[in-house]
């Protein structure tokens, strides 16, 4: 599950995941001390002979609570029905995963299994850290889910592994707040979202903003430039051009987001200032664009007031547009130093395609392991027709609009330098939300700065 979850914004869990960019030719030469953190116990390294399995290890981010009970479960199962190969889970907090990708694998200690946010595909393989799906494998991926998780589970048109949380952005709004200003459903298109904006945003006497019509946020880089590609997405942009050699934000329909939300922010109705994690749950924010984990997040935290949430598609630029918005995921994969691929390659097609019955679900009917660990936890997979069988049609009918999304979503680039280009992105945006920067000025900072970052020889 992505790190965005706890009451006050995204927790070292992802919505859309945050961390702060790696050096990208220098690494910590001591490994983190949150690599101490281990799941069950398991036999020690063996060989594969009689009597001496094979242990292989899986490092992720599912270093507590609910995330690493859940993924504990069918590990547990693994080893319980198969003798001959184990699995032995480690985690580290999300904000040391990457560097500890890096470091143990420079150290000569990589785990078998690694469970990378996919934004850091495109280093890792740079880095020789991923390994190739083999055929059969990425064959089996490619049919079992939808286009947006298949692409960022590749670089370069190859698949290096297993899609797991798959997360799609839209408009979140508060029902009650767009009926106390007369608006009886939620915007779809641009115009109408200002205009929504506009009606729904309230300030004190002495300026202070009491309600954001529209929720934009500098909490960190997911929530900041999350919001902000999917509307880019939604205008039928990209941010990276299709090579991966440069940024293709400064265009036309950078140029309309990036006027929108200077807009938003020079008419009151947004205030990037307000943590919108805590405002929107207390009724003071009525329109904020993120991603299907808050779902959940919000149930949990609002109580009775929960019905008063609304989930509805991005709305596009006009009327009849094209549907489109962004999405972001994690997946597990093998190491390129693990000495027994195939046996990891096999655990994972077992967690993560094999159907098993599901409860609660009518008769017969069955979901993948990782799917049914997703939906425990208020998540999604990239497996449209697992989701629907786990949502069921008494489900939260606000999980819906992020399920219809994986069929119009967009991944985020993840290209060798993604995590500095994202970071170098929000610093522009949040100029231009300040007054720091036009939105011309932003757009053609972000285009200088990305190109850079992108074109370097890694």
């Amino acid at each position: 599950m992505t790190p965005s979850r706890r009451a006050d914004g995204p927790s070292d869990r992802q919505s859309a995941p945050h961390t702060g960019g790696l050096s990208r030719r220098h690494f910590a030469l001591g490994l983190p001390s949150a690599l101490l953190a281990t799941g069950c116990a398991a036999p020690h390294q063996g060989t594969g002979r009689p009597g001496d399995p094979i242990v292989l290890t899986l490092l992720s981010h599912y270093s507590s609570g609910e995330l690493r009970e859940a993924l504990q479960g069918p590990v547990d199962e693994w080893n319980a029905t198969h003798d001959r190969v184990k699995v032995r889970t480690k985690a580290v907090e999300f904000t040391d995963l990457l560097t500890t990708f890096m470091v143990r694998q420079a150290a000569g200690q990589g785990a078998d299994i690694l469970h990378p946010y996919c934004l850091w595909n495109g280093q890792l393989v740079r880095a020789g850290v991923l390994r190739p799906a083999p055929s059969e494998h990425a064959e089996e991926i490619r049919r079992g889910y939808r286009e947006a998780a298949v692409g960022a589970a590749s670089v370069g048109g190859r698949v290096y592994g297993y899609p797991t949380e798959v997360q799609t952005y839209a408009l979140y709004y508060n029902k009650r707040l767009l009926r106390e200003a007369g608006i009886g459903r939620p915007p779809r298109t641009w115009r109408e979202l200002e205009e929504t904006a506009y009606r729904t945003a309230r300030r004190d006497r002495y300026g202070n903003t009491l309600v954001q019509g529209f929720g934009l946020s500098a909490y960190d880089d997911s929530t900041t430039v999350g919001q902000t590609l999917a509307l880019l997405y939604a205008a039928g942009g990209a941010f990276v051009s299709a090579d991966g050699r440069s940024t293709a934000i400064d265009s036309p329909a950078g140029r309309a987001v990036f006027d929108l939300e200077h807009r938003l922010v020079v008419k009151g109705a947004s205030a990037p200032g307000v943590n919108v994690y805590r405002a929107f749950p207390s009724g003071q924010v009525a329109m904020v664009v993120s991603a299907g984990w808050w779902t959940a997040n919000l149930k949990a935290l609002m109580g009775r007031d929960y019905r008063d949430v609304g989930v509805a598609p991005l709305p596009v630029p006009v009327a009849g547009g094209k549907r489109a918005t962004l999405s972001t995921g994690f997946m597990l994969g093998v190491n390129t130093a693990s000495e027994h691929p195939r046996e990891a390659w096999e655990f994972l097609r077992w967690l993560n395609t094999e159907k098993v019955s599901v409860k609660n679900a009518g008769k017969g009917a069955a979901a993948t392991r990782m799917s049914s660990l997703q939906v425990s936890v208020g998540s999604l997979t990239g497996r449209a027709d697992d989701m629907r069988t786990l949502l069921g049609d008494g489900g939260d009918p606000n999980l819906r609009p992020f399920l219809d999304a994986l069929a119009y979503a967009v991944p985020e680039p993840n290209v060798p330098g993604a995590q500095q280009a994202k970071s170098l992105l929000r610093k522009n945006i949040e100029a231009l939300w300040t007054g720091q920067q036009s939105a011309d000025e932003a757009l053609r900072t972000t285009r200088r700065q990305v190109d850079q970052e992108v074109s370097r020889s890694w």
